[in-house]
């Protein structure tokens, strides 16, 4: 289960100006076992779980001294905790708020200790006690990406061969066809790294159902912990409506019930906060930065996983695998889903990545580009199309009106790769072959998979 979060783990370790390190993203992305993982690279490893253990919360208590600190864990454990040596990880971190900003002073007296914490729910308790300007830094994790997933099956050629790859070159259509049938299993498992294990040992479609089912019911429980009693209501109906949303303009009346906006915004702000949906902002792209010009009022919204969002909405995965070229051609929204959350994946990891749309009304015609990304100084347009089919009349348009800054779009389909005058097209699974080709520090990243 290698992740391309290790690539940047890395990185900060041999940092000579390294600072505390926080990983940041929904519950069960994988932060724990990732943790667990790049701490065999230390000498030694030394854990804290403030949800499993508590009172270890009381040895910040006191003072916020580091030496202090690191000595009172050790004799709590009868375990060393060594400078230069160990990987000391404080997960479930926002049980201890006083712990995060205990992170500011391990910088500060004792940088030479590799600190690293996690947590599910952090900006809630961020929020509380705020993160230290330029004294803590954040690693933002996400599910699973589809290199991924296929490097957890072992298709690493495959994974080479897609990090590589531009536009301009067909694959070999065995090969094209070979790379939709693994899609078709992500898409039908999702990137939730347990389901993927599930799917990886067993290859059975129940097991991965249960687990979406048993995840959705830890996001439910966890509405207490950061939601008023009065709002537990309106949260757990956007987290259950949303995927009936993806894909379109999010409005509140389209929910189920008669409630209000003013009850169901802060909701959805609420899920946004703990990373389990994510805004997809209008802007008038017109130059760089993106959020420049973004409208906060009109927002898509992506679900947290494509699989644990078909698994609410009741949608039979097994399609994915017995047919996958007919339901491409139905299934436009989570399609368009699956790139978002492939472009998310493949974002900036120090900053949480934001994503945008183009959306222009007129009385006689609307247009819409389903993402716009930046690459430099230029703005690239992005249409998702699920099957063979469908026009790029909103792409034309957009292109035409801003010749000045966007050279060219891209296309996500089933088609293979292919390039033609100011269109690239890019089938639906080389989402990590795009962000390769524009974003060297990311291509970096992609290629650890495979290292």
């Amino acid at each position: 289960m290698k992740r391309v979060i290790e690539h940047y783990l890395w990185e900060w370790k041999g940092e000579p100006g390294r600072k505390s390190l926080l990983l940041r993203g929904a519950r069960q992305v994988g932060k724990t076992f990732t943790v667990r993982r790049f701490g065999e690279t230390f000498e030694s490893f030394f854990e804290v779980n403030f949800e499993k253990e508590p009172g270890l919360g009381s040895v910040f208590e006191p003072d916020l001294d580091p030496h202090r600190i690191i000595r009172d864990l050790a004799l709590a454990r009868d375990t060393r905790i060594i400078p230069q040596e160990t990987l000391l990880f404080l997960d479930e971190i926002q049980q201890v708020p006083r712990a995060i900003t205990a992170l500011r002073y391990f910088y500060e007296e004792m940088p030479e200790l590799h600190v690293v914490a996690a947590g599910s729910l952090l900006d809630f308790a961020i929020e509380e006690v705020g993160i230290p300007v330029g004294r803590v830094q954040s690693l933002h994790m996400y599910p699973m990406s589809f290199l991924e997933f296929l490097t957890a099956k072992g298709q690493s050629l495959a994974v080479e061969a897609l990090i590589q790859h531009s536009a301009s070159e067909p694959l070999n259509e065995a090969v094209h066809g070979k790379l939709l049938r693994e899609q078709g299993e992500y898409l039908a498992v999702g990137g939730m790294p347990e389901a993927v294990q599930e799917w990886v040992e067993h290859e059975d479609l129940r097991r991965c159902n249960r687990v979406h089912e048993r995840l959705a019911n830890t996001f439910r429980q966890d509405f207490a912990k950061y939601s008023k009693e009065h709002q537990i209501k309106y949260v757990d109906l956007v987290f259950s409506e949303t995927p009936r949303m993806l894909g379109q303009k999010f409005v509140f009346s389209r929910l189920a019930g008669t409630w209000r906006r003013r009850d169901l915004q802060p909701a959805l702000e609420l899920l946004a906060k703990a990373s389990i949906v994510h805004p997809v902002l209008q802007t008038a792209a017109t130059g760089v930065p993106l959020g420049a010009e973004a409208n906060s009022a009109q927002f898509k919204v992506l679900f947290l996983d494509v699989g644990l969002a078909e698994s609410l909405l009741g949608f039979d995965g097994g399609r994915w695998i017995l047919d996958h070229e007919a339901t491409f051609a139905n299934a436009g929204a989570l399609a368009e889903a699956f790139v978002g959350q492939e472009l998310l994946a493949y974002g900036p990891v120090h900053r949480r990545t934001e994503l945008y749309y183009w959306h222009r009304e007129a009385r006689s015609s609307s247009a819409e580009v389903d993402y716009i990304v930046s690459a430099g100084q230029q703005v690239i347009p992005i249409e998702v199309k699920s099957g063979t089919r469908g026009g790029l009349k909103s792409m034309r348009l957009f292109l035409t009106s801003r010749s000045e800054v966007s050279p060219c779009g891209v296309r996500f389909s089933t088609h293979n790769f292919s390039s033609f005058e100011d269109l690239r097209s890019y089938p639906l699974y080389g989402v990590g072959s795009f962000v390769a080709g524009i974003d060297p520090a990311a291509r970096a990243a992609l290629e650890s998979l495979v290292l």
